[in-house]
């Protein structure tokens, strides 16, 4: 194929909306400092135990479902349980969007075993997945008071283990 094609059907490709492109395209990726790097699909997190937590917004209930941060950050080997003490404690969640904004989270926070806060990767809202302008994954922060780190289009999570 000649050079001119080959950047052709790159253009194609990189023109195709995002939904068009099918939600198995495109992954959430974990990673930092972690023993085992991740990078999750829909499929992946839709086979992983799910959670559904309620956000009142505007006067009305939504259910958002999807899997606990806690349980995507043991899968991919952070401290968790009983290895989230001395040091480990200071470590830190950095999840961002495609859109650049980011949002932290304590390690801890994030701990079903420290702490009963049930903050997930949710890929569905009342049942439908996610529209797309927040998803097709957003962290759901269903305490917080403001909506501020329920991060819509999210993209990757990096942990980060603070150093002396």
């Amino acid at each position: 194929m000649n050079h001119a094609r080959r950047l052709a059907a790159a253009l194609i490709v990189a023109a195709v909306p995002l939904g068009a492109q099918g939600v198995d395209t495109v992954s959430l990726i974990v990673n930092g400092d972690v023993p085992k790097p991740l990078t999750l699909t829909a499929a992946d997190l839709t086979s992983m135990p799910r959670t559904t937590v309620t956000v009142t917004a505007d006067g009305r209930d939504q259910k958002y479902e999807g899997v606990l941060v806690g349980e995507i950050l043991k899968r991919a080997g952070a401290p968790l349980g009983r290895d989230l003490t001395g040091d480990a404690v200071a470590t830190y969640v950095v999840a961002s969007a495609k859109d650049g904004y980011q949002v932290v989270f304590s390690l801890a926070e994030l701990d079903p075993a420290f702490t009963p806060n049930d903050i997930i990767v949710a890929d569905t809202v009342d049942g439908k997945p996610l529209f797309d302008y927040q998803g097709p994954f957003r962290i759901v922060a269903p305490h917080d008071k403001r909506g501020a780190r329920s991060i819509r289009m999210l993209q990757k999570i990096d942990v980060v283990r603070l150093r002396k």
